[in-house]
């Protein structure tokens, strides 16, 4: 083998050796960089379970009661916190058993809270109307309650006892037996 021929071999060698050592830190950089975006965007993420302590959380409200109302004010209280729509079918299914059981648990201490999804205020007004709801209407105009209580499928229900905790966790909608037996759940002693 001739000079010439042993200068172009190590000549690529080398050329290999700084490819693989480029590539290893490029790689290296690359599972750093996805690191990062997987724990920026999963780091404040809050996962609601059964047996956890329920964050709080400040809405408006739209039923004609006007102001916020935040679950820190129901301190106390057991709560059933519907995320529903106006567009959602089971939701309409499972409001008029709502209604029918709030003035009897309001009574007993337990609150009922209804977040909208809905984009306007007017469709929203309406449907209370049409359905003539007393409860607390809310209205989550970013999602960031939804998000906040990890909440997929509509109508989904949270149940809350009176020192903060979910009770339960439903997704889907409710009928009237079961709806109360979970308000029982949750009623002060």
């Amino acid at each position: 083998m001739s000079k010439v021929e042993e200068a172009k071999q190590r000549k690529n060698k080398k050329k290999k050796m700084r490819l693989l050592f480029r590539s290893s830190i490029l790689i290296v950089l690359l599972a750093a960089v996805v690191f990062a975006l997987v724990s920026n965007f999963t780091k404040d993420k809050i996962v609601v379970g059964v047996g956890e302590e329920a964050p709080n959380f400040k809405l408006e409200r739209l039923n004609g009661e006007g102001g916020q109302l935040s679950l820190d004010d129901l301190e106390g209280k057991g709560v059933m916190l519907n995320f529903w729509a106006t567009y959602c079918g089971p939701c309409k299914e499972e409001m008029p058993y709502m209604q029918s059981l709030y003035p009897e648990y309001k009574e007993k201490g337990v609150e009922i809270v209804a977040v909208s999804l809905d984009s306007t205020d007017l469709v929203v007004n309406r449907f209370v109307d049409q359905y003539e709801l007393s409860f607390p209407i809310l209205r989550d105009n970013n999602n960031q309650v939804l998000e906040l209580y990890d909440v997929g499928e509509l109508p989904s229900t949270l149940f809350i006892n009176p020192e903060g905790k979910v009770v339960e966790k439903v997704s889907g909608a409710l009928t009237l037996d079961r709806l109360e037996g979970y308000l029982q759940q949750i009623t002060p002693q």
